[in-house]
């Protein structure tokens, strides 16, 4: 049930901005795993084509991101994860200016800490997918791209915020975001590689490296972010109540929320 909102508050927040490096490494490292055991030279699935290796690949980059949610970390920052998300709860002001620095910086970095672990377990089957950076595919031009990457990131966004508004069905999201993350990977890949996340596609592209197309991951989440927030305010009735994924009222929390929360 909402209760009497809880603003987004500023500091020091070393715990949250951990839980939030961590999570994101999680999740390259259990995504980026699947790019490996999927595509690599040694893949098991050979017999698979490579639709059915992209649903697989994003059922489990998905899933990886949704038991961060879940996990006790997750309960504790919000499991963003992405600087987008962030960005997005940020223009609701369920997030401080401080977190909204402090989780990005905690994003990147823990991106890089990810890859770097994939790149130690998976050696020179990470190599041969070049540590799964994202690039356009074969016949997809850079404007193409970033429009792809803006309309899937505005689909992800805009699924976020509407699941956040409702008490009801807000611990949901993490259940939600599967498939769906899986579905814009299965269709979205041959495109554009989907991203989504510029974190996400910030480790592989500095350690592969292969930078070069790396704006468009930038620029295209970035705007589907404006887009689905765009969209979302036209609803004035409809609020953010969380800026959590997955909101645990055993949790503190130093984000806004108008659930409720363990004192801090």
């Amino acid at each position: 049930m909402p209760t009497e909102p809880q603003p987004a508050v500023g500091g020091w927040h070393l715990i949250e901005w951990t839980c939030e490096l961590l999570g994101t490494a999680l999740l390259l490292l259990g995504g980026l795993s699947a790019v490996c055991l999927d595509f690599g030279p040694s893949t098991p699935f050979t017999g698979l084509g490579t639709s059915h290796r992209l649903l697989l690949t994003g059922l489990m980059f998905a899933g990886t991101g949704s038991l961060v949610a879940i996990s006790p970390l997750g309960r504790r920052s919000g499991a963003h994860l992405n600087p987008v998300v962030t960005l997005a709860f940020w223009t609701q002001r369920k997030v401080h200016p401080h977190d909204l620095a402090g989780y990005v910086l905690s994003q990147m970095a823990g991106a890089i800490l990810g890859t770097l672990l994939v790149r130690s377990l998976w050696g020179s089957e990470a190599t041969a997918v070049n540590l799964g950076a994202t690039a356009p595919g074969r016949g997809t031009s850079d404007p193409a791209a970033l429009l792809i990457e803006a309309l899937m990131t505005a689909t992800l966004i805009t699924t976020i915020l509407l699941m956040t508004s409702s008490a009801r069905y807000t611990r949901w999201t993490p259940l939600v975001l599967w498939p769906l993350i899986a579905i814009l990977v299965w269709r979205g890949a041959p495109y554009t590689g989907t991203s989504l996340n510029p974190a996400r596609s910030f480790g592989p592209a500095l350690l592969a490296p292969h930078a070069t197309p790396y704006w468009i991951y930038v620029l295209g989440p970035l705007l589907g972010a404006a887009v689905a927030v765009s969209l979302y305010a036209l609803l004035k009735t409809t609020h953010v109540l969380t800026a959590k994924l997955f909101h645990d009222p055993n949790y503190p929390s130093t984000l806004g929320s108008s659930l409720p929360t363990a004192p801090r």
